[in-house]
């Protein structure tokens, strides 16, 4: 696989009318396979380290100009953390302040549902990438904002646990009353 190389500078940054940054990220998840150590079907998700520091937090970077929101947020997330994916939902946007500077952020994160983990990947060698329990990552992302689109996916995902369940006690529940049906029609 071949890679774009990483832009540097801010030229093509886009910002909004505040003249706030437009950050975008992801957060890449996965559920569990039977014959680990944690139970079937937990969610993990991935987190980074900081190029500069042993930070962890989720892939982000600038959205730029010659790009949409989805693709910005794909390619920081396999530039950063390696993995490439199904971009789903916005979970939110946040305004933050930048901790290097005295400046603001827009950002905007999605969940990322990974199908492919790279063994090489652009920045392999400058960040460290750890699959962990959202309980984990909660821990050790220090970011509040990142935290709380954290929360958001899990909400999210418990709530399309919630409702498949609900469709398939609905379906199981229906389901001898649709057969009878069935049955009196080839009847008749």
């Amino acid at each position: 696989m071949v890679f774009p190389i990483p832009q540097k500078g801010r030229y093509l940054q886009r910002y909004n009318d505040h003249g706030c940054r437009l950050v975008v990220g992801c957060i890449p998840y996965r559920f569990k396979a039977e014959g680990n150590e944690r139970p079937p079907n937990e969610v993990e998700v991935l987190i980074i380290s900081s190029p500069k520091s042993q930070e962890m937090m989720f892939p982000k970077g600038g959205w730029e100009l010659n790009e949409c929101i989805e693709q910005a947020a794909s390619r920081e997330t396999l530039e950063e953390a390696g993995v490439l994916g199904k971009i789903e939902h916005e979970l939110g946007k946040w305004i933050f302040k930048s901790k290097s500077q005295e400046i603001y952020h827009e950002g905007h994160m999605f969940p990322l549902l990974v199908t492919e983990q790279l063994d090489l990947w652009p920045e392999k060698n400058v960040r460290k990438r750890v699959w962990m329990t959202v309980a984990e990552a909660r821990e050790v992302c220090k970011q509040w904002w990142m935290k709380e689109a954290l929360d958001k996916l899990v909400d999210r995902l418990q709530s399309v646990d919630v409702l498949s369940t609900i469709h398939s006690s609905v379906e199981q529940s229906f389901a001898p009353a649709i057969e009878a049906n069935l049955e009196e029609e080839e009847d008749a």
